[in-house]
């Protein structure tokens, strides 16, 4: 189970962590609404939000990112929205120029990987199109993101020279999974949710990021994954226990108090480990 972090024989309380800053630079994906557009609002309304906030959709003017230009105008020198496919690799390579162009030479500490599709789908109703498109965006996507921001992200880490302990104010990357992923809590959810693609998908993505984790330990970036709770949005409809204001203000106190123990770990929004 996730515990607050020591730093210098202090613990980390959530009052420390709600006054300090998560990191410098974030990447979010998918943050035109629900979990992506909440996460895009706590860390720019926070006391002590990072000094730049990537808010990455995929059509940044249509009707649907409306919410999220109204806050970009309200927080105009903190968040920059950027045209973000996450299964374009095209358009992820013109992100990842645009971000490194913003950034200045310097690497960018955080990426928020929350772009993600649902198609609910029984097996009678799943084919192979429901799942090559689900897979696309829930597994594939974070992969191209990982690939093609990885030299920020190695910058961002190199920026601690005298660091070795990894952190999300440092550089690392967050997998939004969910509970529905473990295949060790299968039989306990899966009369109620059957979801075949967005199982699936989100199991391939929890092994995605071990294999990142193990990857990029030698480059000093965190990767985990992470699920929100279910959640009121658009995904997980009217009926769910948690708000995204709740979902949200939990995940954020995890993630700043992450340290490379969690690494290669999925934790829910309190900070529980979750099993494979």
């Amino acid at each position: 189970m996730y515990m607050p972090s020591i730093v210098d024989g202090v613990k980390v309380t959530d009052e420390l962590i709600m006054a300090s800053r998560i990191c410098d630079s974030v990447l979010v994906t998918g943050s035109n609404r629900g979990i992506g557009l909440e996460l895009v609002r706590q860390l720019a309304d926070s006391p002590l939000p990072p000094v730049q906030i990537f808010a990455g959709c995929r059509d940044p003017n249509g009707p649907r990112s409306q919410d999220l230009q109204e806050l970009a105008q309200k927080h105009h020198d903190v968040i920059t929205v950027v045209q973000l496919d996450t299964t374009s690799h095209t358009s992820i390579a013109e992100a990842s120029k645009l971000v490194e162009a913003k950034l200045k030479g310097k690497g960018l500490n955080l990426i928020i990987n929350n772009a993600g599709v649902n198609i609910p789908g029984s097996l009678v109703e799943t084919g192979k199109q429901e799942m090559v498109d689900v897979f696309t965006t829930n597994v594939v996507g974070p992969m191209l993101i990982a690939k093609d921001f990885h030299p920020l992200l190695c910058k961002a880490a190199a920026q601690f020279p005298h660091q070795t302990s990894m952190s999300c104010s440092r550089s690392a990357i967050i997998n939004v999974s969910t509970l529905l992923s473990s295949i060790k809590r299968c039989p306990e959810n899966f009369s109620v949710s059957p979801m075949y693609p967005y199982r699936v998908s989100k199991a391939a993505l929890n092994m995605l990021t071990c294999c990142l984790a193990e990857d990029f330990r030698k480059d000093g970036i965190l990767v985990m994954s992470l699920h929100p709770g279910w959640v009121q949005t658009e995904m997980g409809g009217p009926e769910a226990p948690l708000t995204t204001l709740e979902s949200i203000s939990s995940m954020l106190k995890v993630i700043t108090s992450l340290t490379e123990k969690e690494s290669g770990t999925l934790l829910d929004w309190e900070g529980k480990n979750i099993p494979w």
